[in-house]
């Protein structure tokens, strides 16, 4: 799903506990302080090294489906390209609860480091493979399961670095959005036009690359001592100093997850999201599309539909409503655009106008959700609950995945397609209609409060 307060806050709904609330940056300003205080700047150092370490790996991942597609596809076909990324996602899936875990134990920059360093060692077995010869097929489901796995340990750990370099979180994670955005509009032409004029040893070869510069700029951030956030709040990026389980780790985090009504609440909603929306969307809407108007249309959608991703992420850059998922959850009303134009046949316009919108309410809405989790969690347990959320909403998309092909024996693919508009409408509605999620209001980061949870 892979998001904040302008006055005093409410009493914690359905019984969240207090340290949901926590008090907001406006508290610490002078008494007698003209005005909202100063937002604090955003690029020193450490927030620079970590944008281009996480801008130059979005551009690496964002090449990969492409690769995937084109030369996997070509040497073993769509039941060798599904088998290579089901095996990624079932590991991701499998071990990202633990990645969590082990980001709160050891660090969420260690684990992002030694995650990004496994990734240069796969990509460039991969890309040798691709130069020498046709790889055979056991390598690259190999490899795809050791990509899985880092990418689990790697991933938990993101939102909990954004506190630790940034002293705006929301800011952070509206830039980082429109990094990714852009990304996702480089990555995937660049690969295929080096896939067409070189091969696709040399799209894996600068995937390594990729992430060795990742690794090589996470190493280069220097944390305050203490591993303090940017704002001087304990941080997330040292090692446990207690005697620790796994088993007690995960229960922790599972009790901090389940806690927060709004938390749960929303992923319950985003994995019916997956299942019925973001999961059958991409098959659905390239055949439909690439049969209606050809494969470049769809291509130009998807462009759209980064450049609406990059326009919501800007619109994050500024607006600070009081109320952060439900200003997100009117957003993703509007993300009904996109599977509805794809639905009902619209003409080229349309579906440019229609993926530019959904860009941008899904943009729009995942910078409030990921601040709202980074400013609403303990530093000392972020990692865990955001594997939590995470494998939620993963699961549910790689449902849907599974499941689109299926379906479409059943029902023809612009009714699909108009089940999962319903889905979203009737899901910005039940966001709206979860007070938990509604009253949420903006906070600053954190301190850490957290008592453990005994076996």
């Amino acid at each position: 799903m892979t998001t904040t307060h302008d006055q005093t806050p409410p009493p914690p709904p359905h019984g969240d506990p207090p340290r949901d609330r926590p008090a907001g940056p406006e508290a610490l300003a002078p008494p007698h302080a003209d005005g909202p205080p100063a937002r604090p700047p955003l690029w020193d150092r450490r927030f620079t090294l970590y944008f281009t370490a996480r801008t130059v790996s979005l551009v690496g991942d964002a090449m990969m489906p492409v690769a995937a597609a084109l030369a996997v596809g070509a040497l073993y076909g769509i039941s060798g390209v599904g088998l290579v990324l089901g095996v990624w996602t079932g590991t991701f899936v499998l071990l990202v609860l633990f990645g969590g875990v082990f980001a709160d134990r050891f660090g969420a920059r260690r684990m992002m480091v030694g995650a990004d360093l496994v990734r240069v060692l796969t990509q460039g077995v991969l890309a040798a493979a691709f130069f020498t010869g046709p790889p055979p097929f056991w390598l690259l489901v190999t490899t795809a399961a050791v990509a899985g796995a880092a990418v689990a340990m790697f991933l938990p750990g993101v939102n909990g670095m954004v506190p630790l370099v940034a002293r705006d979180p929301q800011r952070a994670n509206a830039t980082l959005k429109v990094a990714d955005a852009l990304a996702h509009l480089l990555g995937p032409a660049s690969a295929g036009l080096l896939i067409a004029l070189t091969s696709a040893g040399t799209v894996y070869a600068i995937d390594a690359g990729t992430f060795l510069l990742s690794a090589l700029c996470l190493a280069l951030i220097r944390l305050a001592p203490g591993g303090a956030s940017a704002d001087g709040t304990t941080g997330a990026d040292t090692t446990v100093p207690r005697a620790s389980s796994l088993r007690r780790d995960l229960r922790q985090g599972w009790h901090e997850f389940r806690s927060r009504t709004w938390m749960w609440a929303v992923i319950l909603i985003w994995v019916v999201y997956g299942v019925l929306i973001f999961g059958p969307l991409v098959p659905l809407s390239s055949a439909l599309i690439g049969d209606r108007l050809g494969p470049d249309a769809y291509g130009l959608a998807v462009s759209f539909l980064g450049v609406g991703t990059v326009l919501g992420g800007l619109l994050a850059l500024r607006a600070r409503p009081a109320r952060p998922l439900a200003a997100g959850a009117v957003a993703m009303a509007l993300y009904t655009a996109l599977p509805l134009c794809v639905a009902l046949d619209a003409g080229l316009p349309g579906l440019l106008a229609g993926h530019a919108l959904g860009g941008g309410a899904l943009a729009f809405w995942s910078v409030m959700w990921a601040t709202s989790v980074q400013t609403h969690t303990p530093p000392a347990v972020l990692n865990r609950v955001t594997a939590y959320e995470l494998a939620g909403s993963v699961s549910g998309i790689a449902l849907g995945q599974i499941l689109a092909g299926p379906a479409t024996a059943l029902f023809p693919p612009g009714g699909l397609l108009l089940v999962s508009a319903g889905t979203c409408l009737a899901g910005s509605v039940a966001l709206l209609a979860t007070p938990a999620i509604r009253g949420l209001r903006r906070a600053g980061p954190p301190r850490d409060t957290t008592p453990p949870v005994g076996d």
